[in-house]
């Protein structure tokens, strides 16, 4: 396999730029590739006045940098993500994904943090199979699962996500792709930008892949407001995206009492494998969410204790965070989320 490589620049600063990988170009052979190179490129920019383009090459596969697929069942994969807040990693690449490979095709679950990110999942998938890419499903809104999503439109997949993400991700997009730009170096944002979702879930929905399905579901807001889970019946793997956290600190952006109603009612059911947002997958559902559902149980009870004292949200928070020191040990990223986490709580619980 061979892929089209573009040098791109910002038209402003020819000094912020990164290689695109174009997907549309991806050819089995070298001639094939170079071919259809000036059309694609061309189309491409044309609609980026943003970028200039340099020179354009064909690349083969095992020349490019790709993300580290681990098969965890029969014809699922998994990219493990470093378990830590953006802030902390050279690239953003915190976030687990996951790839479905059946007879009528492929199915990638969540993009990555950028059009890097994107771009490395892509390469590993042609590792794997030649069989188109045909869908993209987004578990949420939240930048480091969904702003690769381009890449994967690009080569031809349909984006599935929660009926909810567009207008929440349509409203957060610039501070998204504002604070990639001040994170991380040109090479790892170039080229990154929003795709939005062409097939939205407001309950249940059903994928097919010919000789195997994945069961999606919308689920009221809990992380976030627009939380969506995916099954594979072939092998019971179920992608939860950041409704569970293993150890990276979850991050309550949604309802907490949401997120609590969530866990209480044991939607993994039935699976077989249990793979997180974010840390290591889990064989069964205690080893999953325990921790999780003690810490988010803790914090609700310090919030609503700290309101029944009558404490003002400025006065709450360091209280509350102060009580839930002993869970520090415990998850990565701690003293960057807990404040996060208190005020959130508190602005949902105080009008119980």
């Amino acid at each position: 396999m061979f892929h089209l490589i573009l040098g791109a620049c910002l038209a402003v600063s020819g000094d912020d730029c990164g290689q695109i990988l174009l997907p549309k170009g991806d050819s089995p052979d070298l001639a094939g590739c170079m071919a259809q190179a000036d059309r694609i490129v061309s189309d491409w920019l044309a609609d980026r006045p943003d970028l200039t383009g340099g020179r354009a090459e064909c690349r083969a596969n095992a020349d490019l940098p790709a993300a580290d697929l681990r098969q965890v069942a029969p014809g699922v994969y998994v990219h493990f993500g470093t378990p830590r807040q953006m802030e902390e990693t050279p690239d953003g690449r915190i976030a687990n994904l996951g790839v479905v490979i059946g007879q009528g095709g492929v199915a990638v679950i969540d993009a990555g943090v950028s059009r890097a990110e994107g771009q490395a999942l892509h390469v590993a998938i042609r590792r794997l199979t030649d069989l188109p890419i045909r869908h993209l499903i987004l578990t949420h809104m939240h930048p480091d699962h969904v702003l690769g999503a381009e890449v994967m439109a690009e080569a031809g997949a349909r984006i599935t996500a929660h009926d909810a993400l567009p207008l929440a991700l349509e409203a957060r997009s610039d501070s998204y792709l504002q604070s990639l730009q001040d994170l991380y170096p040109a090479p790892e944002w170039i080229g990154t930008r929003i795709a939005l979702p062409d097939r939205l879930v407001a309950d249940a929905d059903r994928i097919d892949l010919g000789d195997r399905h994945l069961d999606l579901r919308a689920w009221p807001a809990a992380h976030t407001d627009s939380d969506l889970t995916v099954r594979d019946s072939a092998t019971g793997v179920l992608f939860t995206g950041d409704l569970i956290f293993r150890d990276l600190t979850p991050v309550v952006d949604g309802s907490l009492q949401g997120w609590l109603d969530w866990m209480a009612d044991d939607p993994a059911a039935g699976a077989t494998l249990i793979v997180p947002g974010h840390g290591p997958a889990a064989t069964s559902w205690p080893e999953a969410v325990d921790p999780q559902q003690d810490f988010l149980t803790a914090l609700a009870a310090q919030t609503r204790d700290a309101i029944a004292a009558g404490l003002a949200l400025s006065q709450a928070v360091p209280v509350i965070a102060e009580a839930l020191q002993p869970y520090g040990t415990f998850w990565n990223s701690y003293p960057a989320t807990v404040a996060r986490n208190a005020t959130a709580a508190y602005k949902e619980l105080e009008w119980e």
